[in-house]
């Protein structure tokens, strides 16, 4: 099995911390989207496995893009790809651009989980990070999304935010836990070199959250996500039962991905590759690739970070039935410190970090790596 990825890399606004790839051009978009196909169809052989389980569109603002230019991507790799055993197609969204028109004209298509990148419901923190939209916006939004029919919705939030005060992120939790919504994605600000944030920082305007804050706030997460029912299954990631990202955890599991556009990153199991051409190379068709091939060590670490960041943690059995037994009792010599801190569980063959211990996990995962 496999994923599909389409990496749409315009934004009407840049984000005061967003450090992915994107452009404002818009303009672009009809000639970036011709050139997709195109890639689609030099690129499918790059996979070993033509079934997909998944696609998803990322970016960027993917609801910049016509409902006609989605179907149209999805329609062709209908045509290269076995899409039998689909059953998630992802858009990733503003609230601003999902008016009841343009959901109407999704609703056509084969789209059937919306991921709405909303942040903050404080207008305050909202402004502050450059978003478009407004908190009663976002509400409408979901509203707007539940009477058109979609059932599988996500939202993002984040916390460790300085400068507002305490109450925010509790009342952005307790508006994100009453819209009922499916999935919750909960990221901890991070302040990038090449962002408007890491500029801040740098000029001394902005100081971010000390450890003892992002902690504390943390845990508000975990604690008010679990009370509501919703499933820790991954660091960033909460679900209510049954509605965990498929695409998502195809990524932490090691599927191989294909990813179109400029900026996409792709894995074939031994190989990875990104585009490195920007929006307007890529449009005037011009599709460089760079890539690497990995190594056993390569894909051990990878099963290593990506195991330890899920709640099911390391299957010890998987390790030494790939890597052999010397792997298994280098891992578990590894881990006995955080074992004895309480950090790491070793239970039988499976070594896990428990959910509320999750902001450890960077510190974990790199003593662990051969």
């Amino acid at each position: 099995m496999a994923t599909l990825y389409f990496h749409i890399p315009f934004c009407k606004r840049i984000c005061t911390y967003c450090d992915f790839y994107k452009v404002g051009a818009v303009a672009l978009i009809p000639r970036v989207v011709e050139v997709m196909h195109r890639e689609l169809d030099q690129r499918h052989n790059y996979l070993s496995d033509k079934r997909l389980t998944s696609i998803y569109f990322g970016g960027g603002t993917p609801s910049l893009l016509s409902a006609e230019q989605i179907e149209g991507l999805i329609a062709h790799a209908r045509q290269l790809f076995d899409c039998s055993a689909v059953e998630e197609i992802t858009l990733e969204a503003n609230p601003d651009d999902l008016t009841e028109e343009y959901i109407n004209q999704l609703r056509a298509t084969s789209i059937n989980r919306i991921s709405l990148g909303i942040q903050s419901f404080d207008d305050r923190v909202l402004q502050f990070m450059n978003r478009r939209h407004s908190a009663e916006e976002a509400v409408e939004c979901v509203a707007r999304l539940r009477s058109a029919g979609y059932d599988n919705i996500s939202i993002d939030i984040i916390f460790g935010v300085a400068g507002f005060g305490d109450g925010w992120l509790e009342e952005t939790l307790k508006r994100a836990i009453s819209l009922g919504v499916e999935h919750i994605s909960a990221y901890h600000l991070t302040v990038e070199e090449n962002t408007r944030l890491g500029l801040l920082t740098r000029r001394g305007e902005y100081t971010p959250v000390d450890e003892e804050r992002s902690e504390m706030e943390y845990l508000m997460v975990e604690r008010m996500l679990a009370e509501a029912g919703y499933e820790h299954y991954e660091v960033s990631n909460y679900a209510l039962e049954g509605r965990r990202a498929r695409h998502n955890s195809a990524y932490w599991q090691g599927v191989e991905y294909l990813g179109i556009g400029p900026g996409a990153h792709s894995f074939s199991g031994d190989n990875r590759t990104w585009c490195v051409s920007t929006a307007k190379e890529y449009g005037d068709g011009d599709i460089r690739l760079e890539g690497e091939t990995l190594t056993d060590v390569d894909h051990l670490n990878e099963y290593v970070m990506t195991s330890l960041r899920r709640a099911e943690g390391i299957d010890l059995g998987f390790v030494a039935e790939h890597y052999g037994a010397d792997e298994v009792e280098r891992i578990v010599a590894s881990a006995k410190g955080w074992v004895e801190a309480g950090v790491v569980q070793h239970r039988g063959n499976q070594l896990l970090i428990p959910t509320t211990k999750f902001m450890m996990s960077d510190a974990v995962i790199e003593s662990i790596f051969a």
